[in-house]
């Protein structure tokens, strides 16, 4: 696009004559490449897409393991790589969390049996197969949940606060101050937005009004409505973050490209090389204004 701007720049208009001139070698090497150049919207910074997997997604929710296509950092419909630093990784089977915790809005609370607490490769926290009725979901597992638990749902706020259990889901208004919460709604009735992370959690610090102030992960307090659902405990896989890689082949198969074969000694590319800082050099003055040379003249 540079080369089409810099050509079509010999192009000018005479406007008192309404008469085009333009130089015909510089508009055919434009027109030529033209049809070269292709124009790729590369997606914004912070849009939520990771580049490193597509998920096909049924219609209907269902526990049955879907299937995946690896991006390895390229856009899914121009095929350029976006993102650096993905490829390769091993075959992962995705499970689809349901984000939304549905209680009733009056009387005693949804009650749910964790059936399977397992791992998947998708995401950091582990996973907890659910069971209420004739329905089964996959929800985050906590810290210290159990296969045979008996977790709770509801939507009601009562006068005086509940005394939750690890894995119940409760609006931020009837949970007492100091619980620790993830899964969170960043607005009343939408799916879980904030908190996934493994071994993360949030803090209900005070209540004001129709707000609950929430301190989150990032040590950052922003107040959400006291409907917003919450899930009680910290999330499980506490020792995510101190995981020893141990080899550069573990490294390959968490589906990270290595960058051993990119720096180059003599150039320095893809990498920082310490040079020595360049010698003195002299500022030198402006030039001097060459002196006008005045001539007088006289008519006689």
């Amino acid at each position: 696009m540079n080369n089409i701007t810099r050509l079509l720049a010999n192009c000018t208009l005479n406007t008192t004559r309404c008469h085009l001139k333009y130089n015909a070698a510089a508009l055919t090497a434009a027109i030529q490449l033209r049809g070269k150049c292709k124009v790729v919207d590369k997606p914004a910074p912070g849009a939520g897409q990771q580049f490193r997997r597509t998920v096909h997604y049924p219609e209907e929710y269902t526990v049955a393991p879907l299937k995946i296509t690896h991006l390895a950092g390229r856009d899914p419909v121009t095929g350029r790589l976006v993102a650096k630093g993905i490829g390769g990784g091993i075959k992962q089977k995705f499970h689809w969390v349901k984000w939304v915790r549905d209680g009733p809005s009056e009387g005693p609370p949804q009650e749910e049996r964790v059936l399977q607490i397992l791992d998947d490769g998708c995401r950091t926290a582990k996973i907890a197969l659910v069971g209420v009725g004739d329905e089964l979901k996959y929800i985050l597992a906590t810290e210290n949940m159990k296969v045979g638990d008996i977790i709770k749902t509801s939507r009601v706020i009562p006068r005086i606060p509940v005394r939750p259990n690890e894995g119940d889901a409760y609006p931020l208004g009837a949970l007492p101050v100091g619980t620790r919460i993830h899964n969170l709604e960043k607005n009343p009735g939408y799916p879980f937005h904030l908190i996934h992370s493994a071994g993360t959690y949030g803090t209900i610090l005070r209540k004001f009004d129709d707000k609950v102030v929430v301190q989150l992960p990032s040590k950052r307090e922003f107040a959400f409505d006291r409907i917003c659902m919450a899930t009680v405990g910290r999330l499980s896989n506490i020792e995510h973050n101190k995981e020893h890689i141990g080899s550069a082949q573990r490294m390959r198969l968490l589906g990270n490209r290595p960058r051993s074969g990119l720096w180059k000694r003599k150039e320095g590319k893809h990498g920082r090389k310490i040079r020595k800082l360049p010698p003195m050099s002299l500022a030198t003055p402006p030039p001097k204004k060459k002196e006008e040379i005045i001539q007088l003249t006289l008519n006689l």
